[in-house]
């Protein structure tokens, strides 16, 4: 079978599986409520992939509740749902083992089953004889296509089982085919595949299975050589319409193929339509939000969707990007929904300033003698500890600042100061309190402020002062806190910056503060987080 071009790709022709719900799941750290998976499944839909995996209902309660709870709370535009499950034990009818029953039941129109293909496998780990275990596959399969259920195979270490028994491995694909699947996807189950491999055994399969026989040869990679979405276009390559993978490339060890990354390789660069119109546009939203579901913080890496995929840093980078985006970047941002950043750093010139000042909507290329001066203003504070790169909002403030010739200012700070103290008792924890004296709105404000540590207790009097004179503040909350030490030669006595991550519940922003005593440089990206917070709310 020849692998079908570019013009022979749509997406009623090629099909793109999720399995976040399940095998992403896998991951360590990473626990799914079924409300969770409910609201992943919806923005997967909203990604416009072909099938969707819940998990495995019968194995346990919370896989089960899901698909009881699916079929009156999901409303899936695009996708289809699909329940994972195995074949029937050895020496148990189909018809008669609870975990086939959990899939006829779970009101799933596609069941993907797990099968061994690796010889190895069945008789060390099913405990049972190569024969049984094709029985199994075939009997399983033929009683859930009896049932009115469309049945795909996932030919669980098929690369393995077809290095070791190229025979027993193509054998259980043959009976599945003939028993009705309409999909046997070969698993690199341990991930240790390289892309020729994969396209030399894609190959062999097919030509092995009839092409009269309407079934599909899928590829669903793991990621521990860092080959798995490589492998993945290897397989399609050479013929597979079928792709699976996690969004942000969730599972089990080193994760799964990220399937946002193939999704749009394959319609970017090949320009293979996988996903309807448009719905690659939402890429960089859906792998934010559902990482935002999961609590796994997002990769600022992530091909395409991080938040440094477009981000330009040199200033040799930035020159080329002023006169044309593409000299620097192998894609436009926006056919994935990311934007470019500029990063102002040490290493910045004229024109990563000006590009960044327009991105935040200052045109500086008029004025080269203040593109100059806060370019060489920013690289005199980097040489001090400060850094901007990750500090958008602290720059935006010196911008204004060197453009306005003054820094937005809501109160003026008479004194801080802070106290921590620990009981005599055991095991007594030690609280701090903090007392912040300002002036905001032409009042004074004396307001102490109690935490679990200084600058828990600053935050805290910070904003009750402020938000006396601006009701605004109340809406703010800190939710992340980094400390680096950058010359740790000198022990305690080191320079200390601090990056303080502030939101207002829709946008997030971060600020700096470097000194040599970390209390000072919190305060310093506290005071600027508040102040960048009210500006940015339209408060004058």
């Amino acid at each position: 079978m020849d692998a079908p071009g570019p013009s022979e790709f749509t997406v009623s022709t090629f099909q793109v599986y999720d399995t976040t719900l399940r095998d992403g799941a896998q991951q360590e750290g990473l626990s799914l409520s079924v409300a969770d998976k409910l609201a992943i499944a919806g923005h997967l839909d909203d990604l416009g992939v072909g099938f969707i995996e819940g998990g495995w209902p019968g194995s346990n309660p919370k896989d089960t509740e899901f698909f009881a709870r699916a079929r009156g709370e999901l409303s899936l535009r695009h996708a289809t749902l699909a329940a994972f499950g195995a074949t029937r034990r050895p020496g148990l009818a189909a018809a008669d083992d609870p975990l086939v029953a959990a899939l006829r039941d779970s009101g799933a129109s596609v069941v993907t089953l797990v099968a061994k293909s690796h010889d190895g496998h069945v008789e060390r780990a099913l405990r049972t004889t190569l024969a049984e275990n094709l029985a199994m596959v075939s009997e399983t399969v033929a009683h859930l296509r009896a049932e009115g259920l469309r049945v795909f195979l996932d030919a669980e270490h098929f690369f393995d089982g077809h290095r070791d028994n190229r025979g027993y491995a193509l054998e259980v694909l043959r009976v599945a085919v003939e028993a009705g699947v309409e999909v046997v996807a070969l698993c690199d189950t341990n991930g240790g595949m390289l892309p020729p491999r994969v396209s030399d055994v894609v190959g062999d399969v097919l030509a092995a299975v009839p092409a009269d026989s309407g079934a599909r040869v899928g590829i669903h990679c793991h990621n521990d050589t860092g080959c798995a979405v490589a492998n993945t276009l290897a397989a399609v390559d050479v013929g597979a319409t079928h792709v699976q993978g996690t969004v942000n490339g969730y599972g089990e060890r080193t994760g799964n193929a990220d399937l946002i990354a193939i999704v749009a390789n394959l319609q970017l660069k090949q320009q293979r339509p996988v996903v309807p119109a448009g719905s690659l546009r939402d890429a960089t939203r859906i792998a934010h939000a559902v990482a935002e579901v999961t609590n796994v913080p997002p990769s600022s890496r992530q091909p395409y969707v991080g938040v440094s995929a477009f981000a330009h840093k040199a200033g040799l980078h930035a020159s080329a990007v002023k006169i044309d985006p593409d000299l620097y970047q192998h894609a436009d941002p926006v056919d994935v929904g990311n934007d470019m950043r500029m990063l102002v750093s040490e290493l910045a010139g004229r024109a990563s300033i000006e590009l960044k000042g327009r991105e935040l909507g200052f045109d500086l290329a008029e004025d080269r003698e203040l593109v100059s001066r806060i370019t060489k203003r920013v690289k005199s504070m980097e040489q001090d500890g400060y850094t901007f790169e990750a500090a958008d909002a602290s720059f935006e403030l010196l911008l204004v600042e060197e453009v306005e010739g003054r820094r937005p200012s809501y109160f003026s700070v008479e004194s801080w100061r802070v106290i921590t103290e620990s009981a005599a008792m055991a095991n007594a924890e030690a609280l701090s309190e903090a007392t912040v004296k300002l002036y905001a709105a032409g009042e004074r404000f004396v307001v102490t402020g109690e935490g679990n540590g200084p600058v828990n207790a600053l935050d805290h009097a910070l904003r009750q002062a402020i938000g006396r004179a601006y009701p605004q503040v109340a809406g703010f909350q800190l939710i992340d806190y980094r400390v680096r030490i950058l010359d740790q030669g000198h022990g305690t006595d080191a320079v200390i910056r601090v990056l303080i991550e502030t939101t207002d519940g829709t946008d997030s922003w971060v600020t700096v503060g470097v000194g040599h005593n970390i209390v000072e440089a919190s305060w310093e990206a506290l005071r600027d987080a508040v102040t960048y917070g009210l500006r940015s709310s339209g408060v004058t």
